[in-house]
């Protein structure tokens, strides 16, 4: 099955796996940005991965040095005027596309619950991830019900061998994250949540996560205890990237961080206009003209 993102290839020559070279190139493109996405895992000297929210954003951050991009459920959905959870699978797909064409950085998403109920679905969104071009997405063990918020352990594990096996079947090697969601929903049990890691481990995740935990001794236990690379959080309050590194971290994100202090300056700025009546929203808004103007104009 190609994973890459199909164009028309009438007229042109196949390779011999059957590929236009066209193909065969975006295939190979797409496969050097997922080994590096990988290698940039290194305990100790984390990844920092931004969340860009349209691809403006993903452009501007890229030119500021950042090595890779990952997309923001909360961020997107709010780009759209809804909550996190609002947005479609159709819709987030052709987000990621859009995300992937305004970069050269290898990208991963944040699939949730990967838009489906089982695990047969689950598998079809991450097909389809590869055909957006990605480099890596991530799979959480959400349910997105108020009553029974995690999946149970056997089910969430079943979500993510599915995930893997379509992940890594093919010439593009997707970098799978399994995200334990137990400590954004009340379920603050850190014995759980290493028992989830390590069986998402077993399921052939490359990167794990538990958004949520906020203390070294938390983090410290969750990577002693297990053997993939550990993606951060970073939430108000949290050590800092250094004091992170220290204890082996291998990744850190900020999800709809980066996209709601935009918010926020927009806030700020429209009450000021409204309250005040004066334009100091200029001087943040100069800093931010002379980014765009580096970033788009290169």
């Amino acid at each position: 099955m190609l994973h890459a993102t199909r164009r028309g290839g009438e007229g042109l020559t196949p390779t011999s796996d059957g590929h236009t070279h066209e193909e065969a190139s975006a295939i190979t493109s797409q496969s050097d940005r997922a080994r590096r996405l990988l290698a940039l895992h290194v305990p100790g000297t984390p990844l920092l991965l931004p969340n860009p929210w349209d691809a403006g954003s993903a452009r501007l951050l890229g030119s500021l040095g950042f090595a890779a991009l990952a997309t923001t459920s909360s961020g997107f959905a709010a780009s759209l005027g809804r909550l996190d959870g609002g947005v479609t699978r159709d819709e987030v797909i052709a987000h990621c596309a859009t995300i992937v064409g305004a970069t050269e950085l290898p990208v991963s998403a944040d699939l949730e619950n990967g838009y489906a109920s089982d695990a047969a679905g689950v598998a079809d969104t991450v097909s389809l991830a590869l055909d957006a071009g990605l480099a890596g997405c991530s799979i959480e063990d959400y349910t997105g019900l108020e009553d029974a918020p995690i999946y149970d352990l056997a089910e969430a594990v079943e979500r993510v061998a599915a995930a893997a096996e379509v992940a890594h079947a093919g010439p593009v090697h997707l970098v799978l994250t399994a995200r334990a969601e137990n400590h954004l929903h009340g379920r603050d049990d850190l014995s759980d949540t290493i028992a989830r890691l390590l069986a998402y481990q077993e399921a052939g995740a490359d990167v794990l996560f538990a958004p949520g935990l906020t203390t070294l001794d938390e983090l410290s236990t969750v990577i002693a205890a297990v053997d993939r690379p550990l993606n951060v959080l970073a939430l108000p309050g949290m050590p800092s990237v250094s004091d992170l590194a220290s204890v082996g971290v291998a990744r850190i994100s900020v999800g709809g961080g980066f996209a709601f202090a935009a918010l926020g300056a927009l806030v700020e700025a429209a009450c000021e206009l409204r309250d005040g009546g004066t334009y100091g929203f200029w001087e943040r808004a100069g800093a931010g003209a002379g980014a765009a103007e580096a970033a788009f104009g290169a």
